[in-house]
């Protein structure tokens, strides 16, 4: 198994890719955690210092480098599809699995660890539902090449297992 889990900032990616791969057995990577580890500073110090050309080169580089492996499921960055030709790379090297709620549901759940999110810290509630959609509306076109999607708000472990038979 070669899974990819995608989906928008406070889908859900990085709860949903420990409890899969425990229950899956396979080895579990956060793609940005795997960026941090490598560069030894903050996803917005690699923003502010070195750039987003930079960052989605050094994003494209690992998660071609963890692709290698026989057994995996990686849990994506938000825009990791829609650069370096990734949506491509990982639909023809494993299975990808949109994770969608709704904009509600996940404004809700970004509003509470906003503190911990350098791109929507100091955003407004109005201006981050805004910036949700908007976000969203550029990325919806990545997401949706995405072999499976799970559309909902109430996810459990079983909508996964029901909707990926072995993938």
């Amino acid at each position: 198994m070669k899974i990819f889990l995608l989906g928008f900032m406070g889908a859900g990616k990085s709860y949903w890719g420990k409890q899969l791969a425990e229950h899956w057995q396979l080895p579990y990577y956060d793609l940005d955690e795997v960026i941090v580890e490598a560069e030894e500073m903050a996803i917005s110090d690699i923003f502010a210092t070195k750039g987003e050309d930079y960052f989605r080169e050094k994003e494209s580089m690992l998660l071609r480098e963890l692709s290698k492996q026989d057994r995996f499921l990686i849990s994506c960055g938000g825009g990791t599809p829609c650069f370096q030709d990734n949506m491509d790379f990982m639909n023809e090297k494993g299975t990808t699995i949109w994770i969608n709620p709704s904009v509600p549901a996940m404004v809700e759940r970004l509003t509470r660890k906003k503190s911990k999110r350098p791109l929507i810290q100091d955003l407004e509630d109005d201006d981050l539902i805004d910036y949700v959609e908007m976000k969203l509306a550029e990325r919806r076109q990545f997401y949706e090449q995405s072999r499976h999607i799970i559309s909902s708000d109430h996810i459990t472990l079983d909508t996964f297992t029901k909707n990926i038979d072995h993938a």
